[in-house]
């Protein structure tokens, strides 16, 4: 299933959120604890197509909320359910709260207006992470999925969106996994499925060049 190449009825700025997921230092910055996927993340273009897309939305005034995973140094509440967090326990670079690794990596811009909401556990930005509370509180209807990795996080967060109401939008190009070829294939046979699949230029026109909402 190709991308569209412009979004259905255009995106209302009000009532459209831009979610970023963990573009954070120590993810997809240059000492990231998981060099693979930063490497694929910059290569890809993924990272640059999202500060491009943050920094439309921060002109045409689409809410920005940067989603970071993060743990205390004493680990207390987070999550070793999964294989996944017994291994980020022993990778040599930790998202310590407070730390370099996370804040967001460059180039994505932070504007003064964005939300910033980091989590303790668990795999999704939405689940339990009072996003979703945010979101309703904004007046958001559709959400914008950004980031990384394709693997784990944005799926989770698309499936969320969805499962809590959400019109959820995924442009293919601004969100990145491992191996660099996976990512297509979850968008075409995962993502395509449940979310309006789209390109970062597709979503910049529609944001610089509004079309009268319905």
């Amino acid at each position: 299933m190709a991308p569209q190449d412009r979004i259905a009825d255009g995106l209302d700025p009000a009532t459209t959120v831009l979610l970023t997921v963990e573009c954070q230092r120590g993810v997809v910055g240059p000492d990231s604890a998981l060099p693979e996927l930063a490497a694929v993340a910059r290569a890809s273009g993924a990272l640059v197509n999202v500060a491009r897309l943050v920094a439309t939305a921060h002109e045409a005034g689409v809410q920005v909320v940067h989603a970071v995973a993060e743990r205390r140094p004493d680990g207390r509440g987070a999550s070793r359910n999964a294989h996944l967090f017994r291994i980020a326990e022993r990778l040599p670079v930790q998202q310590l709260t407070g730390t370099l690794a996370v804040r967001i990596a460059d180039p994505v811009p932070v504007g003064d207006g964005d939300l910033v909401v980091r989590r303790l556990h668990g795999l999704s930005p939405l689940a339990g992470t009072g996003v979703d509370a945010l979101l309703r509180n904004i007046g958001c209807r559709t959400l914008v999925v950004t980031g990384v990795s394709a693997n784990v996080a944005i799926p989770n967060a698309v499936f969320d969106a969805v499962n809590l109401g959400y019109t959820a939008v995924v442009p293919a190009d601004a969100i990145a996994g491992v191996p660099a070829d996976y990512t297509a294939a979850m968008v075409r046979h995962t993502l395509a499925l449940v979310a309006t699949v789209t390109t970062t230029e597709a979503l910049v026109r529609d944001w610089r060049h509004p079309r009268r909402q319905h």
